[in-house]
């Protein structure tokens, strides 16, 4: 099968290879997927997952990739919840082979039934946006109608699905980014932008909840606008930036079957708009990622025409 590997470490985006790989086996518990289309997230080359397995072991040639969307081909030895032929999507083990791939095993409770009126190239788009988003504002935010949410990266693909949920859910959103960045983030519903290269951030006033992708010193100015008893939420790794009266929250995002289901229903139904940038086929993905031109949205990767 076709895959996209890389084996050095220090090479960044150059040292990607479209390669034959042999096609996986199904573990116990796991599924075959043939994948009609894959995300990338860039920082994948920076997580020490890419590189090494649990026991910290060199794993390279690794494939990158970890969300998808495509059809069940073979199922493991006990593997229950899923059918042969079945559409689905879902996010990928961070230690195991990826998504780039034409075919990819992986455990099925990372995967999520994709109904068939739900565009591939959707479904490769929500996993680690949709979910970071959720788990972020519902599961460690703790969010309730009526708060406030700053919004960092309000039009790139996680700030965007923040901005969308945290309004469905009742919360007034700001939304923070480029100056060329606002009007997108508005028509994802941000009830107001702030542009970090031009505005002071400091006007933003206080907030019940910060959901910071940037980190570094907009994070911790970002702290200091928390209300008594709130929260920033980041997904940029640990950090010893704190409110001074309220929690700090590093998370990694996890699959989770019901979560996948709740994003896909509310992409179906038009309440949650996927924000989809570039879109190319699996022989020009080195290429796309290789390319200096700015890519605003999810890049997703059409494996199977």
């Amino acid at each position: 099968m076709k895959a996209i590997v890389v084996t050095d470490q220090t090479a960044g985006t150059a040292g990607m290879e479209l390669v034959k790989r042999p096609e996986p086996k199904a573990a116990i518990n796991d599924v075959v997927v043939q994948v009609h289309a894959a995300g990338f997230v860039n920082t994948e080359l920076e997580w020490p997952s890419t590189w090494a397995d649990r026991a910290f072991r060199d794993r390279t040639p690794s494939i990158l990739g970890h969300e998808l969307a495509g059809v069940v081909t073979a199922l493991g030895y006990g593997t229950t919840g899923l059918s042969i032929g079945q559409r689905v999507f879902g996010l990928s083990d961070w230690h195991r082979d990826g998504t780039l791939a034409e075919y990819v095993a992986m455990e099925a409770r990372n995967l999520a039934p994709l109904p068939g009126d739900v565009d591939f190239a959707v479904g490769a788009s929500l996993p680690i946006s949709g979910l970071t988003a959720w788990q972020g504002l519902f599961q460690h935010g703790r969010l309730q109608a009526g708060q406030s949410v700053l919004a960092h990266g309000a039009a790139g693909a996680v700030g965007s699905a923040v901005t969308q949920l945290a309004r469905e859910a009742g919360a007034y959103v700001i939304g923070t980014g480029r100056a060329a960045d606002r009007q997108k983030a508005l028509d994802f519903g941000a009830n107001e932008f702030v542009d970090l290269g031009n505005d002071t951030l400091e006007d933003v006033g206080g907030v019940d909840l910060v959901f910071d992708v940037i980190g570094g010193d907009i994070q911790k100015r970002s702290a200091a606008l928390i209300r008594a008893g709130g929260t920033l939420v980041t997904v940029v790794g640990p950090t010893q930036v704190r409110p001074a009266d309220g929690l700090t929250i590093d998370f990694v995002v996890e699959a989770d079957r019901s979560q996948l289901s709740e994003l896909v229903q509310r992409a179906r139904d038009g309440r949650l708009r996927t924000n989809i940038g570039k879109v190319s086929s699996i022989d020009d993905a080195v290429a796309t990622f290789n390319s200096s031109e700015r890519r605003a949205g999810k890049t997703v990767i059409r494996v199977r025409p």
